[in-house]
């Protein structure tokens, strides 16, 4: 018998009394970024929601009928968590980098996950520079610092990283910095026409945005939990 030890990246939700409004503001979240949960391992944090088992049992149904897996749970009572639900976690800390997974040439492949090579050093990377497109149905991953796209972003596609994203072409995607509870983070682009854009969590849609701040470069910050966006020319 072999055992070994593996470390995988998780998202965490945190979930808000009333749960009823967290859901909404949920469904809106998946609604404007369709997919984004699906394959993805979610770790469940109860330290605002004080469920109860039965409470906890029924948040995970609903959750899952959104298609949002939840393997394990923070923040909560041991005492509250029988069998049949997921462990509760200790010790978590927030990751610094992912493993590489290298794009294929297929124009439908995901990238579900992207970082470079750790440096002769041994140290870990704090940016990532993609020199080519993001295209539609792509999933760009990195928890560790910026990201910066010297292309576009296309509809369809999303950027999601650790610190600021930088956008030397068009945004028509969704872009979430800022990822790991950065709330110092920004986003840069020099088309704005992005279909959702968040920093720590806070988002806006395209239907929120400002018709004249679109299709012209922009500059996203937030500030006292309001999500800012202004033109940079």
């Amino acid at each position: 018998m072999r055992f070994r030890g593996r470390s995988f990246m998780a998202f965490v939700l945190a979930p808000l009394p009333p749960i009823t409004d967290w859901l909404e503001e949920l469904d809106k979240w998946a609604c404007n970024s369709p997919g984004f949960f699906v394959g993805r391992p979610i770790i469940l944090d109860l330290a605002a929601a004080e469920l109860d088992a039965a409470g906890i049992t029924d948040l995970i149904s609903i959750l899952a009928q959104r298609g949002i897996r939840v393997v394990g749970l923070e923040g909560t009572d041991p005492d509250a968590l029988g069998p049949s639900l997921p462990p509760l976690l200790k010790g978590g800390r927030q990751t610094t980098g992912v493993e590489s997974i290298a794009a294929t040439g297929d124009a439908d492949a995901k990238v579900v996950a992207m970082a470079p090579a750790r440096s002769t050093t041994g140290a870990e990377p704090t940016s990532l520079l993609l020199e080519t497109p993001v295209r539609s149905g792509q999933s760009v991953i990195f928890p560790g610092g910026d990201v910066t796209v010297l292309g576009s972003v296309a509809s369809g596609a999303e950027v999601v990283a650790g610190g600021s994203i930088h956008v030397y072409g068009a945004l028509r995607g969704r872009a979430m910095a800022g990822s790991m509870g950065n709330g110092k983070a920004r986003i840069f682009c020099s088309r704005n026409e992005a279909e959702l854009i968040s920093i720590d969590g806070y988002y806006r849609t395209a239907e929120e945005m400002d018709a004249q701040l679109r299709s012209r470069p922009t500059q996203c910050w937030l500030e006292d939990r309001f999500l800012s966006i202004a033109p940079l020319d």
